[in-house]
């Protein structure tokens, strides 16, 4: 099982790592596999590779400022959420994530 996400926040600093770094966490803590590229005010970060989406069971998305190349994930499952609800509440939506992921299958 493998998800890879894009965080970012309206200011790009604080929100934008902290939820890249919830949701690292909480997969891990579930044995699933997650790359995270971040958008934040220095621009994109560990940013996605072909590859990386190609093998994505799952897309995740915060939903709090527009992100850039989004296209990229057509034709993917795709979960939108608010970043500051990614940072509270990791361990929930992975893993509401996991139930999907294994539904589908």
């Amino acid at each position: 099982m493998k998800i890879v996400a894009v965080t970012a926040c309206p200011s790009g600093v604080a929100h934008t790592y902290m939820s890249a770094e919830a949701l690292e966490r909480a997969a891990k803590a579930k044995g699933i596999a997650v790359k995270v590229e971040t958008q934040g005010s220095i621009g994109i970060e560990n940013k996605l590779t072909v590859e990386d989406i190609r093998d994505a069971d799952i897309v995740l998305l915060t939903n709090d400022i527009g992100l850039k190349e989004t296209e990229r994930f057509q034709g993917k499952p795709i979960v939108k959420v608010g970043v500051s609800d990614l940072v509270k509440k990791a361990d929930k939506i992975v893993e509401k994530i996991e139930v999907f992921i294994q539904s589908k299958k």
